[in-house]
């Protein structure tokens, strides 16, 4: 019975793990494109530049940096194509409104660390995380030609890849310049290449600097070989969770309840059934993060967080089911983000690397 009660609520036919269930059309937040989409689907596709395949991915600017989205999803979805998509919120938009099946979606790089605003839209969309993938990423100081180390007053990159290169930089003989924060790490290229800026450096890939006419003044500027970011693929439908092979669950809640040491006993359910936490982390709870409470007018209290959590084991688990009923006991909202397999593929070194610039927006 707890294994039917807890599989029913992940994949939403149980209101009481997920949360209030929504009316319908509601927890949604709707932006003007998606509003495009509903009345104009030409238009969306046009603002997505589709190129006839089913998996949405960030391509910020249409750079043309297909890299990045090619290995993204190829490794996860072999065969497909992509539809490029200018912004995160736009590739959840194009799998609700059945533009794509699925989406490849970042959520944490191994030196920069999460990417809040992607944790944030998992809560406020209704989407299931049914894959990850972890890809290498490599970071390029990006000039043009001509320029000399000496020259340079600043460096553009999205604050992601500038925190990703921050030692490297400091270290880097001849360089003194200041940074900045850019939309991205491909429009920080074009940036500098469009305005003909020859005291600006831009970090970005080797593949931007190819399209923009730059030169690559140093490679591989990352302050760890290792960098690696970690993808998640979302779907309409989660996937049925299985047994015979490694999987992460991931989950969010609220422990807003009154009581001593509430967030202790939430994490010893997994602990006394011996359930390896890989992650946990809060972000502050206001209600237009919540799909479930968007239009609930409630205001949270000052500081009250969501917590996400990772964990390696399949929501088919018995002792991830009775941990779950547990936990279900001191918080006041929870849910399955997914259930998933792991991605268990070596990263060797002569991998295709990301190019950073599909993988970060402001967005």
């Amino acid at each position: 019975m707890a294994v039917v009660n807890f599989v029913k609520a992940h994949i939403g036919q149980s209101p009481k793990l997920q949360g209030r269930t929504p009316r319908r059309g509601s927890g949604v937040v709707r932006s003007s494109l998606q509003g495009a989409v509903v009345g104009n689907r030409a238009e969306w596709l046009t603002s997505c530049a589709v190129l006839s395949s089913k998996v949405a991915a960030l391509a910020p600017h249409s750079t043309n940096s297909h890299l990045a989205l090619a290995v993204a999803s190829g490794k996860a979805y072999p065969g497909s194509d992509a539809i490029p998509c200018d912004q995160f919120e736009v590739a959840f938009q194009a799998v609700e409104n059945w533009i794509a099946d699925r989406a490849v979606l970042p959520v944490e790089n191994s030196l920069g660390g999460s990417i809040h605003r992607n944790y944030d839209l998992l809560l406020r969309h209704r989407l299931h995380i049914v894959g990850e993938v972890q890809l290498p990423v490599h970071h390029c100081l990006l000039v043009l030609p001509g320029v000399r180390k000496e020259d340079i007053t600043r460096v553009i990159s999205h604050p992601q890849a500038l925190a990703q290169c921050e030692h490297t930089l400091t270290r880097m003989p001849g360089l003194n310049a200041a940074r900045e924060a850019f939309d991205d790490t491909a429009g920080a290229a074009e940036h500098v290449a469009a305005n003909s800026l020859r005291d600006t450096a831009a970090i970005a890939s080797s593949r931007a600097a190819e399209l923009y006419g730059m030169e690559v003044l140093a490679d591989g500027i990352q302050d760890d070989s290792g960098n690696v970011t970690r993808f998640v693929m979302l779907a309409r439908e989660p996937i049925v969770p299985r047994m015979d092979r490694p999987f992460k669950t991931s989950i969010v809640f609220a422990h807003d309840k009154e009581g001593t040491s509430v967030l202790f006993k939430v994490l010893s359910a997994f602990a006394f059934r011996d359930i390896s936490l890989t992650k946990i982390e809060s972000r502050p709870h206001r209600p237009i993060r919540l799909a479930d409470d968007a239009d609930s007018g409630t205001a949270p209290k000052q500081f009250e967080y969501m917590f996400y959590v990772d964990f390696q084991a399949s929501l088919a688990d018995p002792r991830v089911q009775n941990a779950l009923a547990e936990v279900q006991e001191f918080t006041s909202f929870l849910r399955v983000l997914g259930s998933y397999p792991m991605d268990m593929t070596p990263m060797a070194a002569g991998v295709a690397s990301l190019d950073s610039s599909s993988a970060y927006s402001s967005s």
